[in-house]
């Protein structure tokens, strides 16, 4: 039998706010953690991205505090009864906007703090009463040196992608925080790994934690199809060029490693008139969130971001993401991929890997328990790739070309004919077998466009 919102035992003011949103079923961990959430319980949950975590923890929690609920305008009517802490204000704004739309028939407040943008308005919400703080671990901690918070009414806190904010140095942050609280309250981890800092958070400061997994960690989502490209780091950016025009990507998000190659990889994207924009750690926060409003309504074609924007970023049906260069921490890959094929929509995540990225690869197939076959376009064949070896023939091909006899001196002529030279190799090769499972494109001209082979009736649909 198909659960609905209503028999998990949530009332008609928020069932009827989820029904004007569109939901219709719970998903998996919406179905195992509201139950659980409402009779109280500690929960240290975990599960794919964009499984709709952020309902999880607030649906229950905002049946738990609708008693409190009053049109009252007394400040003193509404001191802060649930605290949400996030590790990135794209997140905490996230949140803040579900929350908005879950209490549409509460008269329940709710604020936002991060930090980016002036404290004054956050400061007047906060004195005018609010029941529900969304928060950055930084900016709380200001509002509470500044005094502009309470906490001794505080029942239900919740930490969502603790594992983010531990990765971000914030555990010592966390833990003062935490000591600030009333010691009987409701505490909500969720986090996509259970590593030992998380484990120990919780035994200190959870009581009988209910574990909630409703899949196997670090997993990608099945609805994703993924591709890992072989390529030279020279070819990037003209590859990333043509998969986002030949696959009409009319709305990508493509994620670097630095703020320096977000912002090279928007200026050649813009040079080729290309719409994009950047989003990193030193745009400022009103910047950040006009370029998340002009993609989420379509007015931008590209969003290229740092790890920033792997969690937190809520696109309805976003079709594609490209990995311009691999993380350096393979759980960033399963959040980086999770932008797409969310809520059930199915989406295509292809990832651009040079020679130096090849143990980054290697890091991501262990953790995820995944096979990704290494696949190869026309005409921007690696030239680390020798015979369509695998990973440990390439590494030891590499060893050996690192160790070769010293080359003879090179005429003025020298690199002219050799490109010549290959440029009549490739021609003279079969494409499908030069190329593995992808051949495609075997020229560059702007005027004649060819279709890269990616290019497949209803590929990303």
């Amino acid at each position: 039998m198909t659960q609905t919102f209503t028999s998990l035992g949530l009332g008609s003011e928020i069932i009827a706010a989820l029904t004007e949103q569109g939901y219709e079923t719970p998903t998996p961990i919406q179905a195992a953690a509201i139950p659980k959430a409402l009779a109280g319980h500690d929960l240290l949950a975990a599960a794919q991205t964009g499984t709709g975590k952020t309902a999880a923890f607030m649906l229950p929690s905002l049946e738990r505090l609708k008693r409190y609920a009053t049109p009252s305008t007394s400040p003193a009517m509404h001191p802060v009864r649930m605290l949400v802490l996030t590790p990135t204000r794209e997140l905490a704004d996230q949140i803040d906007q579900n929350v908005k739309n879950y209490i549409k028939n509460l008269p329940l407040r709710h604020t936002v703090l991060f930090g980016g943008v002036n404290m004054d308005k956050q400061t007047a919400d906060l004195r005018a009463g609010s029941e529900i703080v969304v928060a950055t671990v930084g900016r709380l901690l200001d509002h509470v040196k500044q005094k502009n918070l309470n906490f001794s009414k505080v029942e239900i806190v919740v930490l969502d992608e603790a594992d983010r904010m531990l990765d971000m140095g914030f555990i010592d942050d966390i833990r003062k925080i935490m000591q600030m609280l009333p010691k009987q309250r409701q505490t909500l981890l969720f986090s996509a790994t259970f590593s030992s800092p998380i484990r120990k958070l919780a035994q200190d400061f959870m009581s009988s934690p209910e574990l909630i997994e409703v899949a196997a960690q670090n997993t990608a989502n099945a609805n994703v199809e993924q591709h890992v490209i072989a390529v030279d780091t020279m070819r990037k950016r003209n590859l990333l060029e043509r998969l986002i025009i030949d696959l009409d990507m009319n709305q990508v998000i493509v994620f670097c490693k630095t703020k320096q190659s977000v912002d090279q990889v928007t200026r050649d994207l813009k040079r080729r008139e290309i719409a994009a924009q950047a989003i990193h750690g030193d745009k400022s926060q009103q910047n950040r969130l006009e370029t998340l409003g002009a993609f989420k309504e379509g007015r931008l074609r590209v969003l290229v971001a740092t790890d920033v924007a792997a969690r937190g970023l809520d696109i309805a049906e976003l079709p594609f993401v490209i990995n311009y260069e691999l993380p350096t921490q393979p759980e960033d890959y399963v959040h980086r991929i999770g932008r797409t094929g969310r809520a059930g929509a199915d989406g295509v995540a292809i990832s651009l890997m040079d020679q130096y990225e090849q143990k980054m690869f290697e890091a991501i197939k262990t953790l995820t328990g995944s096979t990704i076959d290494i696949e190869r376009i026309e005409g921007f064949e690696p030239t680390w790739w020798q015979n369509g070896g695998s990973i440990a023939e390439i590494d030891k091909d590499a060893s050996v070309k690192k160790h070769s006899v010293p080359r003879e001196p090179r005429n003025k002529d020298y690199k002219k004919n050799s490109r010549a030279e290959k440029r009549l190799s490739e021609r003279n090769n079969d494409p499908g077998s030069a190329c593995g499972k992808i051949a495609g494109r075997s020229r560059r001209s702007r005027r004649e466009r060819q279709q890269c082979a990616l290019l497949q009736p209803d590929y990303g649909a």
